[in-house]
């Protein structure tokens, strides 16, 4: 999928085979359904779906953000083994179509 916007473009595809994510050498998320989304000129974010992501280890904060184009943004924080990575991960919750 890409945005019909041309002044900031948006493409969303599957990620090839499986990704997997690793904090201080454990797995907080691993999925072969993982997205990646390309945002103009931004670096390439991953997103999984919430059923691969170990949510145990995540918990959420008061901080939110919106984008015009992808909606609003809730933040978790990662706890593992006594280490806090806060705002760490983002999730748009109920993203706009397309």
């Amino acid at each position: 999928m890409t945005t019909l916007d041309e002044s900031h473009p948006i493409a969303l595809t599957r990620a090839p085979g499986v990704v997997r994510v690793l904090f201080e050498g454990h797995e907080i998320a691993d999925s072969d359904d993982a997205l990646i989304l390309q945002e103009a000129h931004y670096p390439p974010v991953y997103y999984f779906p919430r059923d691969d992501v170990r949510m145990a280890f995540l918990r959420p904060t008061d901080k939110s953000t919106h984008c015009p184009y992808k909606g609003q943004a809730t933040y978790f924080t990662i706890y593992r083994d006594r280490q806090i990575i806060e705002d760490a991960v983002w999730s748009y919750e109920a993203p706009p179509p397309p």
